[in-house]
């Protein structure tokens, strides 16, 4: 299998949209409006990064890269990388594709020049924490917040 990282085409954005909501709603983390918030691909491309993993099969997996200035960031400080959004279609999982699209903004971090990446990811997120901590990443407890009530987000952050 070979596996592209790339940024989203115009045409793959509902497909991007439909394919996070369906990721985060596998596992029952979609809540309240958040389904919204997941399946608007094409408003994150505009306002961010929109990142895929595709093969000859389609899309495999998307990430939002949040870079300084666009309204998807969350803790990112000036210096700082920021990911969200990160979602794996069912039938690709346990495939590594989590970790090319982090990897993907780990690298897209350090062509930026800056010193560290960090994201947010829920409490109950624990195959995602999995993949961070296997790539260094470690806990920020200082930035970990709630952005509605029941929903507590760690913050986690590699520094470069």
């Amino acid at each position: 299998m070979t596996v592209e990282i790339r940024v989203a085409l115009p045409a793959e954005y509902d497909a991007v949209g439909e394919l996070t909501v369906e990721a985060y709603s596998h596992d029952g983390f979609v809540r309240g409006e958040y389904a919204m918030t997941l399946r608007a691909a094409a408003d994150r491309a505009a306002k961010a990064e929109l990142w895929v993993a595709v093969d000859s099969s389609g899309l495999l997996g998307t990430v939002t890269y949040c870079p300084v200035g666009s309204v998807y960031r969350e803790i990112g400080l000036d210096d700082e990388g920021e990911f969200r959004m990160l979602g794996v279609a069912g039938r690709a999982r346990g495939l590594g594709i989590g970790t090319l699209l982090t990897e993907r903004c780990i690298a897209r971090t350090r062509e930026l020049g800056q010193r560290r990446i960090v994201l947010s990811s829920a409490t109950y997120m624990t195959a995602a924490h999995r993949i961070y901590e296997r790539l260094g990443f470690t806990r920020l407890p200082d930035r970990d917040w709630s952005p509605i009530p029941g929903v507590d987000l760690y913050a986690f952050a590699l520094d470069l």
